[in-house]
């Protein structure tokens, strides 16, 4: 079964198997390369890597136009569930969350998380199985050693990297990230969106491993 994946800039994905869409940190206002507005998704549900505003972006907003459910760690589902948001799956890494187009896995990432001054839990990567095909979201993080062993474990066809530096790796690190991982495709994220980041994708080369640059708002389906 193909899934159709849509880059939303920065971080963010919108992932649909025809039936049922999951959004992945949705940074739509304040993002000028963005090409989506949050009235544009319909989605059944939005998964959040972590906390910090340009992953949480415009949960809020898309969660509530589409009575859509909330994918996150403990703490960020704690502060949705305040906000008077009810349809919450909370996790953390090592576990996860069955759904009725396959299941949200929650890794690890380095990184932090935080939200309006307050303590959001873990950072998490996220690893979808929809249809056919794993999808592996590095979420924000530095390169580690264990990127290995979620790639033996999971065998994602795709993994999304982030190569801006930083606040995450590099185009190199990114790029041993890819080879530790091995997944068919590899996706650069977390670039360009802002003065301080990369601007581009050059020396993400991973060997072995195919690179699928997508511009923000670009679509494309991936046949397993």
């Amino acid at each position: 079964m193909a899934i159709e994946i849509t880059f939303l800039g920065h971080a963010g994905f919108v992932l649909s198997d025809g039936r049922t869409a999951l959004v992945i940190d949705p940074f739509l206002s304040g993002n000028e390369l963005a090409k989506h507005r949050p009235e544009d998704l319909s989605c059944d549900y939005v998964a959040l890597t972590h906390g910090h505003p340009d992953h949480f972006g415009d949960t809020e907003a898309i969660v509530r136009q589409n009575d859509a459910t909330i994918i996150s760690v403990f703490e960020i589902c704690n502060y949705l569930g305040e906000r008077g948001f009810s349809k919450l799956e909370p996790g953390n890494p090592g576990g996860t969350i069955r759904t009725d187009f396959g299941w949200v896995a929650f890794t690890h990432a380095f990184h932090s998380s935080s939200y309006d001054g307050r303590y959001m839990g873990m950072p998490t990567g996220l690893v979808v199985r929809m249809g056919d095909t794993t999808f592996y979201h590095c979420g924000d993080t530095g390169l580690f050693g264990d990127m290995q062993l979620i790639g033996e474990i999971y065998k994602p066809d795709i993994a999304a990297i982030p190569i801006g530096d930083r606040f995450t790796m590099d185009a190199e690190l990114g790029s041993k990230a890819a080879e530790l991982i091995k997944p068919r495709v590899a996706i650069p994220i977390h670039y360009k969106t802002f003065p301080m980041l990369a601007q581009d994708a050059t020396g993400f080369a991973p060997k072995g491993v195919e690179v699928k640059e997508l511009a923000p708002g670009e679509a494309w389906r991936y046949e397993p």
